[in-house]
């Protein structure tokens, strides 16, 4: 039986060699792509669009971007036009942030669970194309709507997914949202909690778990050489858990071990002081938190979220070798 399978890219790889990976996932039976927003390296929005305009069928989706830095006019607008270029297949993922990033460029996230829902609750009826008027806490608007003169005037089929992690923001996501993109670094028993609070987020709007598609971010480093896979997922957790504290809370790792990466990383790190650290990262917690090793290895290692509610595994390549993992995973 087929099983959906997703590609997450982030900025690791050439774009150009990006648009060739989401063919070839595309023609192997993946059924998305993930373009990631989060350091202040790349945009998602540019590769969406590139990889929405080479393909036919993949499903495109942000994640995430966050929910501060784009105003809710020009967040709707952003995604009808990607719409437009690819109708039915763009996703909008969207997240809190994080700190010391979301700081550091001057946005307060405060009460970010308000923030969250004014911005689903006005961007779902934008894409709804509804005149708008919107007197909340974060979000003023004032008779605004998404003024098609030329093309489609219909309601935009786009489905919108949090990226959530804390445990407020998981539950209100079963509660406003299609679907949520469960957190990346976490050992598949994570998984558990998260339904349990998407359940009972659920059961507010007078849906059931079910209703909530649960596409997963996960870590996949495959390689027919086992210790060389492990490294590559070595290199990438060292710099993950010295820069965003959520993934590390998430991963169970001692705050020891990350103050001590921490005290060896900058920001932005370098290779130099990556390799420096690494040796912190255990082979224990990467088989722990992450699909790495051989292919036969990581796929019995994705089938375990999956087991655990993930709908959709969506693959972190990390290392060289791109199309050995869609080929590991493929559908067709």
């Amino acid at each position: 039986m087929k099983e959906r399978m997703a590609l997450y890219l982030q900025d690791a790889h050439n774009l150009k060699d990006g648009l060739e990976y989401v063919q070839y996932a595309e023609s192997r039976g993946f059924e998305a792509v993930w373009q990631a927003e989060s350091r202040l390296v790349r945009d998602a929005i540019v590769p969406m669009a590139a990889y929405a305009a080479v393909t036919e069928k993949l499903k495109v989706g942000s994640g995430v971007i966050n929910n501060w830095t784009r105003n809710i006019g020009l967040l709707a607008s952003t995604f009808l036009t990607l719409d437009d270029l690819a109708p039915g297949r763009i996703i909008c993922g969207i997240g809190a942030w994080w700190d010391p990033l979301a700081k550091n460029v001057g946005i307060d996230r405060k009460k970010p669970l308000t923030a969250m829902r004014e911005t689903i609750t006005v961007l779902k009826r934008l894409l709804n194309m509804e005149r708008v008027t919107f007197e909340g806490e974060f979000i003023h608007v004032h008779d605004i709507e998404l003024d098609v003169v030329h093309g489609r005037k219909e309601p935009r089929e786009v489905p919108i997914y949090i990226g959530a992690t804390g445990d407020n923001m998981m539950e209100m996501t079963g509660e406003i949202a299609e679907g949520v993109v469960l957190n990346y670094c976490v050992p598949p028993e994570y998984n558990l909690k998260a339904l349990d609070l998407l359940q009972a987020g659920a059961k507010k709007a007078g849906r059931s778990i079910d209703d909530i598609d649960r596409p997963q971010l996960i870590v996949c480093s495959v390689d027919n050489d086992h210790d060389q896979a492990i490294d590559y997922t070595r290199e990438l957790l060292t710099q993950y858990l010295a820069q965003q504290p959520h993934i590390a809370k998430a991963s169970g790792v001692s705050t020891e071990v990350v103050a001590e990466i921490q005290s060896i990383l900058g920001w932005p790190a370098t290779h130099e002081q990556i390799f420096r650290a690494k040796h912190l990262v255990p082979e224990d917690l990467i088989l722990r938190i992450s699909a790495s090793g051989t292919p036969s290895e990581a796929r019995a290692k994705v089938a375990e979220y999956i087991h655990n509610g993930c709908t959709c595994p969506i693959l972190y390549p990390v290392g060289g070798n791109v199309h050995l993992l869609i080929d590991t995973f493929a559908q067709n």
